[in-house]
């Protein structure tokens, strides 16, 4: 962001080191409503997901994006809705898109297509409709008053304390250990009387009655230390630039700044990276949003990523963000660039609050010419309005006035899934408890937020009726479609084309 919003801001002090006493007491990020961009599958770590939802889009492998289209990572947590205030409403108010929305059920026809809008949630900041309002014109102050309503500018420090999990679960022998390299210049274990040079290997395995570490030279046969270990060890460079390359993660991208936390369970470890918040940020942002697109998006996405972040850092726990798409995509110092390394450079520790609290700064890919409230975007699995409105995470028309959207040139502001039969949707539909009523016969697709998106749909059919959240429709859609087929890729959807 600009000088003049760090100048005009307010300091937020740092919270105190967590000195790790409990396993894992997160407020959990949430999954993500759309694709994950990172080349591995999220950690299958027996560590618990404190908040599971049950509408998670559980579709396997994202189709590519075009270049120039930003990852469509959010985070939303239906559990979580920062500030209600006010008590949640039966209905949505008034659309700001003009599209004519079903007012009746929807009986279907022999065959059937989705016509759909948008990518993501579609709740804060759209990706694509902030490149549109760079290209015209708008600051990233501006773009960001326009998807946070009512917020004010402010700054944190950036170098406090960032825990991510980067590996969960991970089980360990002498013959697949744990791996760790020092990179760039000397590192270091807390604990041990040693520093170890540039290119030396740290392994630790789990024997049957204790944990071993061993360190090798850049030629792996020299032994530079050996001993056993417990309890949770630090390892960190000992001199600037030097980086950690977690080697055991299956992903070219596993080199980090910072510090990474080693927690030895009974036979598994997970690890953690401490990292400056700023320093973290350059592993997010260019992922989340392309570098070369114009600065001033680049600059809103910094903010709202870095005020996500702020939202979850904790004093209780082992960590405070995944790395992956059920927090923000992570990807340390591979995925770094120029530019957004000196966006984030410009304006260190911007944010913003709402009140005195940091905004919950929701982020998607394309709303699909509007964005959603918060409380019609995150309801319970069968559609129920379960949270209250956050003053700030108002859905807004994404389009000037007589003009086309700012997104309309987004991969995905407008789609349409493949046409399917009935009896495939059917099938499709009684393969999920909470979707079987026999052959589906009709629709209700009536119950919408602001931008048009459903939160509720009742399928009818010959053995009744069952009513769901739109995200468990998509899911089951999603996961339920034929191979080959196109997916439902927003909860912006009808049976007729959208204007």
């Amino acid at each position: 962001m600009s000088a003049a919003v760090v100048l005009s801001a307010t300091v937020v002090p740092a919270l105190a080191t967590d000195p790790e006493p409990t396993p894992v007491a997160v407020e959990s990020p949430g999954p993500s409503e759309s694709p994950s961009p990172s080349d591995s599958a999220p950690p299958s770590s027996p560590l618990p997901d404190p908040f599971p939802s049950a509408s998670i889009d559980p579709s396997a492998s994202p189709s590519s994006s075009p270049s120039g289209s930003p990852d469509p990572t959010a985070s939303p947590d239906p559990t979580a809705s920062p500030d209600p205030t006010a008590s949640p409403t039966p209905s949505p108010t008034p659309s700001p898109t003009p599209d004519p929305w079903p007012t009746t059920v929807t009986t279907l026809g022999s065959t059937v297509t989705f016509y759909g809008r948008g990518y993501g949630h579609g709740v804060g900041l759209s990706q694509h409709g902030a490149r549109g309002r760079a290209l015209a014109g708008q600051t990233a102050e501006q773009i960001l008053a326009a998807y946070y309503k009512g917020t004010t500018p402010a700054v944190t420090s950036p170098t406090r304390t960032v825990r991510v999990l980067l590996l969960g679960g991970f089980r360990t022998s002498a013959s697949a250990p744990l791996v760790i390299y020092g990179r760039g210049g000397t590192w270091r274990i807390d604990g041990i009387a040693k520093v170890f040079p540039a290119n030396a290997v740290l392994r630790i395995w789990k024997t049957s009655s204790a944990w071993k570490a061993r360190v090798l030279a850049a030629d792996l046969t020299t032994v530079l230390h050996s001993g056993t270990i417990s309890g949770a060890i630090n390892v960190r460079p000992a001199q600037p630039g030097t980086t950690l390359q977690l080697w055991s993660k299956p992903t070219s991208y596993d080199t980090y700044r910072g510090l990474l936390r080693v927690f030895l369970k009974d036979g598994y470890v997970n690890v953690v990276n401490h990292v400056q918040l700023d320093l973290y940020l350059r592993g997010v942002v260019p992922v989340e949003m392309p570098a070369s697109w114009p600065a001033e998006a680049l600059k809103a996405q910094a903010v709202a990523a870095r005020s996500y972040t702020v939202r979850r850092i904790k004093t209780t726990g082992t960590f405070d963000v995944y790395d992956d798409t059920r927090s923000q995509v992570y990807r340390g110092v591979e995925a770094e660039k120029a530019a957004t390394n000196a966006v984030i450079a410009a304006a260190p520790g911007a944010i913003l609050k709402s009140g005195s609290t940091v905004v919950n700064a929701f982020f998607h890919s394309t709303g699909g010419a509007a964005t959603e409230n918060n409380e019609y975007a995150f309801v319970g699995s069968t559609g129920a309005v379960t949270s209250g409105p956050v003053k700030y995470l108002r859905g807004v028309s994404d389009r000037p006035a007589g003009g086309v959207a700012y997104d309309a040139s987004a991969p995905f502001y407008s789609w349409r899934t493949s046409t399917l039969t009935r009896v495939q949707l059917s099938a499709m539909f009684k393969a999920d408890s909470r979707t079987n009523v026999g052959d589906l016969l009709r629709l209700d697709l009536t119950r919408r937020g602001v931008s048009g998106r459903l939160y509720r749909v009742t399928l009818y059919g010959t053995a009744g009726s069952k009513t769901v959240s739109g995200d468990v429709f998509r899911a089951i859609y999603n996961a339920r479609r034929p191979s080959g087929t196109s997916m439902l890729r927003s909860n912006l959807f009808d049976v007729a084309p959208l204007n």
